[in-house]
């Protein structure tokens, strides 16, 4: 069970899956219409939801033109549309308190969920933004949520510039926001160090990819 590799938190033994309130979100501005809020351990019981995510979710391995050739993605996928039923009820929460605690400034609700299992340190993304569909030319926000062993997410404006990094990991959250996709790319680089599994959930507007 590819549950049981990941070496728990010190600091997270809740047996129940819960959020805490957003209420402790930090904002940073990055700049040019940018910024990121960040809230370190906001999903108690993080270990129990990815050990949860990793056995039971069908996670599908997907291979893609790079250039000459057909790479394997590294990383596994899964993503439910609006409407679709999510992995664990807590994601759903999670959703729901998003698209309420940013009505204000998204304008809508978060619909989607896109789920990334990264492995190990040879798992990666590379730099990108969310530019599919209305992300290219709009304001949005994609929030994340992170649990199992922490990997750092780094940004960095389009165009290369100075690098922003957060390690994200046992129930932190990182909301995207303003012009960051457009503007910013963020990747989570591969590691040469020992890395856990680590599964990020990303919430999206409906049309943003």
């Amino acid at each position: 069970m590819v549950g049981r590799m990941l070496q728990g938190s010190l600091f997270d033994q809740d047996d129940e899956t819960a959020l805490g309130p957003l209420a402790g979100l930090r904002r940073t501005v990055l700049g040019a219409g940018a910024w990121i809020d960040v809230l370190p351990g906001w999903l108690r019981g993080a270990d129990e939801l990815y050990g949860h995510l990793a056995d039971g979710v069908p996670w599908k391995a997907e291979r893609r033109q790079m250039y000459e050739r057909v790479v394997d993605v590294p990383r596994l996928l899964k993503f439910y549309g609006a409407g679709e039923e999510l992995p664990h009820p807590v994601l759903g929460e999670a959703r729901d308190a998003l698209s309420a605690h940013y009505a204000e400034e998204l304008g809508e609700p978060f619909t989607t969920a896109g789920l990334c299992f990264y492995r190990d340190g040879r798992d990666s993304v590379a730099w990108h933004g969310d530019r599919i569909g209305r992300g290219a030319r709009e304001d949005t926000m994609v929030a994340i949520v992170s649990v199992g062993a922490p990997r750092d997410l780094v940004l960095r404006p389009v165009g290369g510039g100075e690098t922003v990094r957060r390690s994200l990991g046992h129930g932190d959250l990182i909301v995207m926001g303003g012009s960051c996709q457009r503007t910013w790319e963020h990747a989570i680089p591969k590691s040469t160090k020992a890395a856990g599994p680590r599964i990020s959930v990303q919430f999206r507007p409906h049309g943003v990819r």
